[in-house]
């Protein structure tokens, strides 16, 4: 059932508690006792208790400002890889440009004052000899014919 508003009759109760009399009244008085709670602490426990937790939150603060500090040293050397990743792709198209063929030539011209090559320019070359070109032997010394002919018997025993 639901709890409501309606009063209780507590008056059929009354007879069921027996009656005592003085006597017996004055040796069923409840004692009540005072106890120390357990769960306070003295004053030196709790300071050092405060002050373990205190230093536990700054070393906890410090981990962080000191990871939030690596964390932007990472970010400042990134965006300077960043950078001269850039700079090298501008100075290698830089050089691409300039080792180009085209490049090559009107620096030859402008620069060097050279000229395309044109057929008054050729001159051929004819031999008499065929295709057969005779170096004349140079003088050798003693000891280089020497030891060219042990060079050439050695040569012929290996076969």
């Amino acid at each position: 059932m639901g709890k409501g508003n309606l009063a209780y009759d507590l008056s059929k109760y009354e007879n069921a508690a027996p009656r005592l009399t003085k006597d017996e009244k004055e040796q069923v008085k409840i004692r009540v006792r005072k106890s120390k709670s357990e769960t306070t602490g003295s004053a030196p426990r709790i300071i050092i208790v405060t002050a373990a937790v205190g230093l536990m939150l700054g070393l906890v603060i410090y981990g962080k400002v000191e990871n939030a500090t690596i964390h932007s040293e990472i970010n400042a050397e990134t965006e300077y890889v960043d950078m001269l990743r850039s700079e090298n792709v501008r100075m290698q198209t830089e050089i691409e440009s300039k080792s180009a063929l085209k490049s090559v030539e009107e620096y030859a011209t402008n620069v060097l004052g050279m000229q395309k090559l044109d057929k008054s320019q050729i001159e051929y070359l004819s031999i008499e000899n065929g295709n057969v070109i005779d170096i004349p032997e140079q003088d050798e010394n003693f000891f280089v014919k020497i030891k060219h002919a042990v060079e050439d018997f050695v040569e012929y025993l290996r076969g």
